[in-house]
Protein backbone atom coordinates (compact mmCIF):
# COMPACT_ATOMS: atom_id res chain seq x y z
CA UNK A 1 0.00 0.00 0.00
CA UNK A 2 3.11 2.76 0.76
CA UNK A 3 4.15 1.65 -3.03
CA UNK A 4 0.93 2.75 -4.51
CA UNK A 5 0.21 5.76 -2.08
CA UNK A 6 4.43 6.90 -2.77
CA UNK A 7 3.27 6.30 -6.99
CA UNK A 8 0.61 8.54 -6.75
CA UNK A 9 2.10 11.10 -4.86
CA UNK A 10 4.86 11.15 -7.23
CA UNK A 11 2.55 10.95 -10.21
CA UNK A 12 0.88 13.88 -8.81
CA UNK A 13 3.33 16.28 -7.92
CA UNK A 14 5.27 15.96 -11.10
CA UNK A 15 2.48 16.38 -13.76
CA UNK A 16 1.28 19.14 -11.41
CA UNK A 17 5.05 20.87 -11.88
CA UNK A 18 5.45 19.69 -15.43
CA UNK A 19 2.01 20.94 -16.32
CA UNK A 20 3.13 24.22 -14.90
CA UNK A 21 6.19 24.49 -16.61
CA UNK A 22 4.39 23.69 -19.76
CA UNK A 23 1.53 26.66 -18.93
CA UNK A 24 4.41 29.13 -19.09
CA UNK A 25 5.42 28.01 -22.38
CA UNK A 26 1.67 27.91 -24.00
CA UNK A 27 0.13 31.35 -21.99
CA UNK A 28 3.34 33.43 -23.24
CA UNK A 29 3.18 31.48 -27.13
CA UNK A 30 -0.64 32.59 -27.23
CA UNK A 31 0.40 36.31 -25.66
CA UNK A 32 2.53 37.07 -28.94
CA UNK A 33 0.11 35.15 -31.34
CA UNK A 34 1.62 31.80 -31.67
CA UNK A 35 -0.25 28.92 -32.66
CA UNK A 36 -0.36 26.44 -30.24
CA UNK A 37 -2.06 23.21 -31.32
CA UNK A 38 -1.82 21.40 -27.90
CA UNK A 39 -2.18 21.70 -24.11
CA UNK A 40 -2.02 18.16 -23.09
CA UNK A 41 -1.88 16.78 -19.17
CA UNK A 42 0.21 13.86 -19.75
CA UNK A 43 2.48 12.58 -21.79
CA UNK A 44 2.00 12.81 -25.45
CA UNK A 45 -0.51 9.71 -26.80
CA UNK A 46 -3.81 8.68 -26.70
CA UNK A 47 -6.15 11.54 -24.92
CA UNK A 48 -9.32 12.81 -24.19
CA UNK A 49 -10.60 16.90 -24.14
CA UNK A 50 -11.83 19.48 -25.69
CA UNK A 51 -10.54 22.17 -28.88
CA UNK A 52 -10.92 25.60 -28.10
CA UNK A 53 -9.29 28.49 -30.29
CA UNK A 54 -7.65 26.15 -32.36
CA UNK A 55 -5.98 24.26 -29.34
CA UNK A 56 -6.64 20.44 -28.07
CA UNK A 57 -7.04 20.36 -24.63
CA UNK A 58 -7.30 17.48 -22.06
CA UNK A 59 -5.95 14.48 -20.46
CA UNK A 60 -3.88 11.63 -22.21
CA UNK A 61 -3.42 8.07 -21.33
CA UNK A 62 -0.46 8.79 -19.29
CA UNK A 63 -1.19 11.69 -17.18
CA UNK A 64 2.56 12.19 -16.11
CA UNK A 65 3.39 15.67 -16.65
CA UNK A 66 2.16 17.46 -19.72
CA UNK A 67 3.26 19.45 -22.89
CA UNK A 68 2.21 22.57 -24.96
CA UNK A 69 2.50 21.90 -28.76
CA UNK A 70 3.92 25.57 -30.36
CA UNK A 71 3.87 25.20 -34.52
CA UNK A 72 6.90 26.28 -35.96
CA UNK A 73 9.68 25.66 -33.11
CA UNK A 74 12.40 24.52 -36.11
CA UNK A 75 12.75 26.15 -39.73
CA UNK A 76 11.14 24.82 -42.60
CA UNK A 77 13.33 22.00 -44.95
CA UNK A 78 11.80 23.35 -47.94
CA UNK A 79 10.78 26.32 -49.92
CA UNK A 80 8.20 28.72 -49.79
CA UNK A 81 7.02 27.84 -53.16
CA UNK A 82 6.84 24.54 -52.94
CA UNK A 83 5.16 24.53 -49.69
CA UNK A 84 1.89 26.84 -51.13
CA UNK A 85 1.81 24.97 -54.17
CA UNK A 86 1.35 21.67 -51.69
CA UNK A 87 -0.56 23.41 -49.19
CA UNK A 88 -3.15 24.52 -51.95
CA UNK A 89 -3.41 20.98 -53.26
CA UNK A 90 -3.93 19.65 -50.02
CA UNK A 91 -7.03 21.85 -49.27
CA UNK A 92 -8.33 21.62 -52.80
CA UNK A 93 -8.73 17.73 -52.20
CA UNK A 94 -8.89 17.14 -48.53
CA UNK A 95 -6.80 14.14 -48.47
CA UNK A 96 -3.53 13.34 -50.29
CA UNK A 97 -0.29 10.50 -49.90
CA UNK A 98 3.36 11.73 -50.44
CA UNK A 99 3.22 10.26 -54.31
CA UNK A 100 0.34 12.24 -55.21
CA UNK A 101 1.67 15.11 -54.44
CA UNK A 102 5.00 14.56 -55.99
CA UNK A 103 3.47 12.90 -59.07
CA UNK A 104 0.57 16.11 -59.19
CA UNK A 105 2.95 19.00 -58.53
CA UNK A 106 6.10 16.96 -60.38
CA UNK A 107 8.52 17.31 -57.72
CA UNK A 108 10.59 14.25 -55.69
CA UNK A 109 8.66 11.95 -53.06
CA UNK A 110 11.30 13.31 -50.46
CA UNK A 111 10.89 16.70 -51.48
CA UNK A 112 6.78 16.12 -51.22
CA UNK A 113 7.56 14.73 -47.92
CA UNK A 114 9.59 17.27 -46.75
CA UNK A 115 7.26 19.93 -47.47
CA UNK A 116 3.98 17.95 -46.27
CA UNK A 117 5.74 17.45 -42.74
CA UNK A 118 6.09 21.15 -43.17
CA UNK A 119 3.21 21.84 -43.34
CA UNK A 120 2.01 19.57 -40.67
CA UNK A 121 4.65 21.16 -38.54
CA UNK A 122 2.67 23.98 -38.89
CA UNK A 123 -0.58 22.81 -37.56
CA UNK A 124 -2.05 23.97 -41.45
CA UNK A 125 -2.62 20.27 -42.13
CA UNK A 126 -2.86 17.29 -39.99
CA UNK A 127 -0.56 14.21 -39.74
CA UNK A 128 -1.46 10.48 -40.90
CA UNK A 129 -3.56 8.41 -38.40
CA UNK A 130 -2.17 5.49 -37.16
CA UNK A 131 -5.91 3.80 -38.48
CA UNK A 132 -4.26 5.00 -42.25
CA UNK A 133 -3.30 1.94 -44.41
CA UNK A 134 -1.54 4.72 -46.38
CA UNK A 135 0.30 8.14 -44.78
CA UNK A 136 -2.52 10.33 -45.21
CA UNK A 137 -2.41 13.96 -44.87
CA UNK A 138 -5.60 15.68 -44.50
CA UNK A 139 -7.13 19.36 -43.82
CA UNK A 140 -7.58 19.90 -40.40
CA UNK A 141 -10.72 20.31 -38.81
CA UNK A 142 -12.38 24.21 -38.57
CA UNK A 143 -15.37 26.25 -38.45
CA UNK A 144 -17.87 23.10 -38.25
CA UNK A 145 -15.92 21.67 -41.68
CA UNK A 146 -14.76 17.55 -40.14
CA UNK A 147 -10.88 16.68 -40.97
CA UNK A 148 -9.72 15.81 -44.52
CA UNK A 149 -12.58 18.41 -46.45
CA UNK A 150 -11.88 19.82 -49.70
CA UNK A 151 -11.78 23.81 -49.00
CA UNK A 152 -10.54 25.42 -51.81
CA UNK A 153 -8.28 28.31 -51.47
CA UNK A 154 -9.20 31.29 -53.30
CA UNK A 155 -6.31 33.38 -51.99
CA UNK A 156 -3.25 30.79 -51.35
CA UNK A 157 -0.49 33.81 -50.73
CA UNK A 158 -2.79 35.51 -48.25
CA UNK A 159 -4.05 32.07 -46.72
CA UNK A 160 -0.08 30.63 -46.48
CA UNK A 161 0.82 34.17 -45.02
CA UNK A 162 -1.68 33.90 -42.28
CA UNK A 163 -0.13 30.38 -41.70
CA UNK A 164 3.10 31.43 -41.66
CA UNK A 165 2.34 34.66 -39.09
CA UNK A 166 1.25 32.09 -36.39
CA UNK A 167 4.71 30.14 -36.14
CA UNK A 168 7.27 30.62 -33.94
CA UNK A 169 10.24 30.97 -35.76
CA UNK A 170 9.39 34.06 -37.76
CA UNK A 171 8.95 36.27 -34.40
CA UNK A 172 11.29 38.43 -33.36
CA UNK A 173 14.36 36.64 -30.82
CA UNK A 174 13.05 38.54 -27.68
CA UNK A 175 9.55 36.83 -28.23
CA UNK A 176 11.27 32.98 -28.59
CA UNK A 177 13.11 33.93 -26.09
CA UNK A 178 10.34 34.89 -23.51
CA UNK A 179 8.59 31.50 -24.88
CA UNK A 180 11.81 29.50 -23.92
CA UNK A 181 12.20 31.34 -20.43
CA UNK A 182 8.93 31.28 -19.88
CA UNK A 183 8.50 27.74 -18.84
CA UNK A 184 11.34 27.68 -16.19
CA UNK A 185 10.10 31.10 -14.74
CA UNK A 186 6.37 29.73 -13.86
CA UNK A 187 8.32 27.08 -11.78
CA UNK A 188 9.68 29.36 -9.99
CA UNK A 189 7.00 31.94 -9.77
CA UNK A 190 5.07 29.33 -8.16
CA UNK A 191 7.94 28.57 -5.99
CA UNK A 192 7.83 31.99 -4.44
CA UNK A 193 4.15 31.65 -4.11
CA UNK A 194 4.35 28.74 -2.14
CA UNK A 195 7.31 30.30 0.27
CA UNK A 196 4.73 33.15 0.54
CA UNK A 197 1.54 31.31 1.08
CA UNK A 198 3.61 29.37 3.90
CA UNK A 199 5.75 31.78 5.57
CA UNK A 200 2.84 34.39 4.97
CA UNK A 201 -0.82 33.49 5.45
CA UNK A 202 -0.34 29.79 7.37
CA UNK A 203 3.22 30.15 9.36
CA UNK A 204 5.29 27.93 11.12
CA UNK A 205 6.76 26.45 14.05
CA UNK A 206 9.51 26.71 15.84
CA UNK A 207 10.94 24.40 18.73
CA UNK A 208 13.82 25.89 20.64
CA UNK A 209 16.72 23.57 21.31
CA UNK A 210 17.67 24.82 24.98
CA UNK A 211 14.07 25.58 26.21
CA UNK A 212 11.40 23.43 24.13
CA UNK A 213 9.21 25.66 23.69
CA UNK A 214 7.54 26.01 20.45
CA UNK A 215 6.60 29.12 18.65
CA UNK A 216 4.62 30.27 15.84
CA UNK A 217 5.49 32.85 13.56
CA UNK A 218 4.40 34.69 10.32
CA UNK A 219 6.94 36.53 8.05
CA UNK A 220 6.12 39.58 6.27
CA UNK A 221 5.00 39.01 2.65
CA UNK A 222 8.81 40.60 1.68
CA UNK A 223 10.33 38.53 4.14
CA UNK A 224 9.06 35.16 2.63
CA UNK A 225 9.46 36.38 -0.87
CA UNK A 226 13.18 37.14 -0.10
CA UNK A 227 13.44 33.88 2.10
CA UNK A 228 12.09 31.83 -1.64
CA UNK A 229 15.00 33.95 -3.55
CA UNK A 230 17.57 32.75 -1.16
CA UNK A 231 16.61 29.06 -1.50
CA UNK A 232 16.59 29.26 -5.28
CA UNK A 233 20.21 31.30 -4.83
CA UNK A 234 21.23 28.12 -3.18
CA UNK A 235 20.38 25.48 -5.60
CA UNK A 236 21.89 27.91 -8.45
CA UNK A 237 25.16 27.70 -6.62
CA UNK A 238 24.79 24.14 -5.80
CA UNK A 239 23.74 23.64 -10.07
CA UNK A 240 26.36 25.44 -10.58
CA UNK A 241 28.72 23.20 -9.04
CA UNK A 242 28.22 20.72 -11.57
CA UNK A 243 30.62 22.87 -14.00
CA UNK A 244 33.25 22.86 -11.25
CA UNK A 245 35.87 19.69 -11.64
CA UNK A 246 36.14 19.76 -7.65
CA UNK A 247 33.04 20.00 -6.92
CA UNK A 248 31.05 17.94 -9.66
CA UNK A 249 30.96 14.56 -8.21
CA UNK A 250 29.89 15.55 -5.14
CA UNK A 251 27.27 17.89 -6.54
CA UNK A 252 25.89 14.86 -8.44
CA UNK A 253 26.38 12.66 -4.66
CA UNK A 254 24.27 14.89 -3.05
CA UNK A 255 21.48 15.13 -5.99
CA UNK A 256 18.63 12.70 -6.43
CA UNK A 257 16.78 10.82 -8.88
CA UNK A 258 13.11 10.13 -9.65
CA UNK A 259 13.79 7.38 -7.07
CA UNK A 260 14.57 10.06 -3.95
CA UNK A 261 11.74 12.47 -5.40
CA UNK A 262 9.12 9.46 -4.93
CA UNK A 263 10.87 8.31 -1.42
CA UNK A 264 11.26 12.05 -0.12
CA UNK A 265 7.41 13.17 -1.42
CA UNK A 266 5.91 10.27 0.36
CA UNK A 267 7.92 11.52 3.25
CA UNK A 268 6.65 14.83 3.10
CA UNK A 269 3.28 13.81 2.77
CA UNK A 270 3.54 11.80 6.21
CA UNK A 271 4.64 14.47 7.96
CA UNK A 272 1.63 16.81 6.63
CA UNK A 273 -0.06 18.54 3.39
CA UNK A 274 1.92 21.71 4.00
CA UNK A 275 5.19 20.09 4.31
CA UNK A 276 4.14 18.17 1.12
CA UNK A 277 3.89 21.56 -0.19
CA UNK A 278 7.37 22.51 0.26
CA UNK A 279 8.51 19.53 -1.15
CA UNK A 280 6.68 20.43 -4.38
CA UNK A 281 8.04 24.09 -4.04
CA UNK A 282 11.60 22.94 -3.68
CA UNK A 283 11.30 20.42 -6.58
CA UNK A 284 9.85 23.48 -8.84
CA UNK A 285 13.01 25.21 -8.49
CA UNK A 286 14.89 22.63 -9.18
CA UNK A 287 13.10 21.35 -12.60
CA UNK A 288 12.98 25.49 -13.67
CA UNK A 289 16.84 26.00 -13.15
CA UNK A 290 17.54 22.31 -14.50
CA UNK A 291 15.70 23.02 -17.69
CA UNK A 292 18.00 26.50 -18.01
CA UNK A 293 21.16 24.63 -18.37
CA UNK A 294 22.93 25.06 -21.62
CA UNK A 295 21.90 21.79 -23.60
CA UNK A 296 19.07 21.14 -25.86
CA UNK A 297 16.91 19.66 -25.80
CA UNK A 298 16.51 21.97 -22.75
CA UNK A 299 14.90 25.04 -22.48
CA UNK A 300 18.17 26.91 -21.83
CA UNK A 301 19.68 24.95 -24.60
CA UNK A 302 17.65 25.73 -26.88
CA UNK A 303 17.95 29.32 -25.78
CA UNK A 304 21.71 29.36 -26.78
CA UNK A 305 20.83 28.35 -30.45
CA UNK A 306 18.60 30.77 -30.73
CA UNK A 307 20.92 33.23 -29.52
CA UNK A 308 23.89 32.18 -31.83
CA UNK A 309 21.37 32.52 -34.35
CA UNK A 310 20.74 35.80 -33.34
CA UNK A 311 24.70 36.87 -33.11
CA UNK A 312 25.26 35.25 -36.84
CA UNK A 313 22.18 36.33 -38.31
CA UNK A 314 22.26 32.89 -39.61
CA UNK A 315 20.08 29.51 -38.90
CA UNK A 316 21.94 26.50 -37.00
CA UNK A 317 21.48 23.95 -39.73
CA UNK A 318 18.60 20.97 -38.42
CA UNK A 319 20.91 18.42 -38.51
CA UNK A 320 23.51 19.94 -36.05
CA UNK A 321 20.57 20.95 -33.90
CA UNK A 322 19.30 17.48 -33.76
CA UNK A 323 23.17 16.06 -32.91
CA UNK A 324 23.33 18.67 -30.05
CA UNK A 325 20.27 17.18 -28.55
CA UNK A 326 21.41 13.77 -29.17
CA UNK A 327 24.58 13.94 -27.26
CA UNK A 328 22.38 16.61 -24.61
CA UNK A 329 19.84 13.16 -23.77
CA UNK A 330 23.21 11.20 -23.31
CA UNK A 331 24.64 13.74 -20.89
CA UNK A 332 21.34 13.38 -19.17
CA UNK A 333 20.80 9.91 -19.64
CA UNK A 334 24.36 9.46 -17.95
CA UNK A 335 23.29 11.60 -15.04
CA UNK A 336 19.86 9.98 -14.58
CA UNK A 337 21.73 6.36 -14.17
CA UNK A 338 24.08 7.52 -12.00
CA UNK A 339 21.92 9.52 -9.72
CA UNK A 340 19.05 6.43 -9.94
CA UNK A 341 22.13 3.80 -9.03
CA UNK A 342 22.68 6.20 -5.78
CA UNK A 343 19.39 6.26 -5.28
CA UNK A 344 18.83 2.50 -5.37
CA UNK A 345 21.61 1.60 -3.25
CA UNK A 346 20.84 4.78 -0.73
CA UNK A 347 17.14 3.81 -0.07
CA UNK A 348 16.42 0.50 -1.22
CA UNK A 349 19.86 -0.96 0.22
CA UNK A 350 20.62 1.34 2.60
CA UNK A 351 24.31 0.69 2.24
CA UNK A 352 25.24 3.96 0.37
CA UNK A 353 27.69 6.75 1.97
Amino acid sequence: MDLIVTVVVLVVLLSVLVFVHEGGHFLTARLFGMRCTESMLGLPGPHIGFVHKGTKFGVTAVPLGGYARITGMTEPETSEKLRKRVLSLVYERGSVVMEDVALALDVEPRDAYLALEDLAEWGSIERPQKADRHNVYRTPASKGIPMGMPCPLYDVDAFFASEKSQQYFVRPFWKRAVVLCAGPAMNLLLAILVFMFVYSVVGVDLTYRDTGQTVHFTLAPWDATAAGFRYIGQVIVAIAGLFNPATAAGTIQSSTSIVGIAVMSKSALDAGLLNLLMFGAMISVSLGLMNLLPFPPLDGGRFVVELVQRITHRPVPVQVQNGLSFAGMALITLLFVVMLNQDIQRFVFGNWG
